[in-house]
């Protein structure tokens, strides 16, 4: 398997020799090593901040919920049978209990908690075990609001429901808080390895901008996403979505955010002048990276971009640093826009605001800050506050007008980041300078 090489990372304290992807063996070890630390460390506090003590989870084989799934062992790839998953919370300082109401022990995560000979319904079962630790807020997974935190089937619901008695319906609450708490809270393992994804995505970013993968007047963009996607798989890792390369060019074209993201005809060539952009994704450990950056394709006699392009490329850092300068403990998504864009306007910028949280999904649970669709705010989501520990996809544009081109272009950056409640870190640095592709390809 081909592999790739880094550097020393020093990130938050920690060092992490990232010297090749790890083995499937390797990952497995490190992936159960993570849920570990996370059902010890960040679930305990989650839960208490939330007020719950109890939460039970279920799936059916190949029908997860997506919070259930982040809890697998590394070797389930999948629920088994009708799993179910009950997570109790002693308090006092005891360790989470963790039962599987299920034929089999969820690894060494969840402790086998039926005996389908003793009690051949799994249901009663279930009722047993909820019983027996009288809990005062019974969570699960439903949510109008949060596609992650409503992972519950309107079939298990009704059977759930049916099964209690009144008194413990009326202490069954959504989950929806706990839920997306558990999936957008970083552990600090995870932290160590989250910048080597980043730096692999960059990595292979570099390398499809540059000569060795694009000849001018030859290569298409299309040409350039199946090398990525490609290359990823070389090196035994996953997309979670398809790339996307996109050109920005002096013609009579008007920039329009579908087309540069999910139209773009596939086999346009790459030429000399050419501003490209690449939206790209890989899924490793579980984690998922999402990158935007931008290479200037040189013409005959040029050693560098124009300025014009330059300088718009240093709008977009600037947007970077008012968005980032606003994330705050408590503050909600919609805030958080508000403000950015009205600095960002007061600065001269032209912006669009579309940052996600980033982790166990591409689109992961937390505060919306933006859509760039709705820069106006986003209902719920957007209403969502802002904790610490948490990962984002800073994602946004700023348009500038190039006069040489007589037309607005648009600078659409996207860069990974961790936020520990006082301050934003990238995790792998951001563009701060054009990818450059000379007009004939070197040998």
């Amino acid at each position: 398997m081909k592999k790739i090489i880094f550097l020393l990372l020093t990130f938050f304290g920690f060092s992490v020799q990232a010297s090749s992807v790890l083995s499937m063996k390797e990952r497995s070890v490190l992936i159960d090593s993570i849920l570990e630390q996370r059902f010890n460390d960040v679930l305990p506090q989650i839960m208490e901040r939330e007020g719950i003590d109890m939460w039970v989870l279920m799936s059916r084989e190949y029908n997860e919920d997506p919070v259930l799934k982040t809890m697998l062992p590394s070797t389930w790839i999948s629920a088994r049978r009708h799993t179910m998953l009950v997570i109790f919370n002693p308090m006092n300082g005891q360790p989470l209990e963790r039962l599987a109401v299920a034929r089999y022990a969820v690894g060494s995560l969840f402790k086998k908690a039926w005996d389908k000979e003793a009690q051949p319904d799994q249901w009663q079962a279930l009722k047993h075990i909820i019983e027996a630790r009288n809990p005062s807020k019974i969570a699960i997974n439903t949510s109008d609001a949060f596609a992650l935190a409503d992972g519950m089937t309107s079939t298990e619901h009704e059977k759930f429901m049916g099964v209690l008695s009144n008194e413990l319906k009326s202490r069954v609450v959504s989950g929806e808080r706990l839920a997306i708490g558990w999936l957008e809270t970083r552990s600090d393992l995870e932290m160590q390895y989250y910048p080597v994804l980043t730096q692999i995505g960059h990595s292979l970013i570099a390398t499809a901008f540059s000569n060795e993968v694009i000849t001018p007047n030859v290569t298409t963009t299309d040409d350039v996403v199946w090398w990525l996607r490609d290359q990823t798989r070389a090196l035994g890792l996953t997309n979670w979505f398809h790339p996307t390369v996109s050109i920005q060019r002096q013609d009579n074209e008007v920039f329009d955010q579908i087309t540069a993201f999910s139209k773009r005809p596939g086999e346009n060539i790459i030429r000399p002048g050419d501003l490209i952009h690449v939206d790209f994704g890989i899924t490793y450990l579980r984690l998922n990276t999402d990158q935007q950056q931008h290479a200037y394709v040189l013409k005959p006699g040029e050693k560098d971009a124009p300025a014009s392009l330059k300088k718009a490329l240093k709008s977009g850092n600037q947007l970077q640093d008012i968005l980032t300068s606003n994330f705050k403990v408590g503050r909600t998504g919609n805030a958080i826009l508000s403000r950015s864009r009205q600095q960002a306007i007061e600065q001269g910028i032209s912006p669009a605001i579309y940052t996600h949280p980033l982790g166990f999904h591409g689109h992961a649970a937390g505060p919306t800050i933006g859509m760039w669709d709705a820069q106006e705010g986003v209902p719920i989501q957007g209403d969502y506050p802002m904790f610490a520990q948490t990962a984002y996809s800073i994602e946004l544009n700023a348009a500038s007008f190039i006069e040489e081109w007589n037309k607005e272009i648009r600078i659409m950056l996207e860069e990974d980041a961790f936020f520990d409640g006082e301050k934003v870190m990238y995790l792998d640095g951001r563009q701060t300078e054009f990818h450059l592709i000379h007009p004939a390809k070197k040998h």
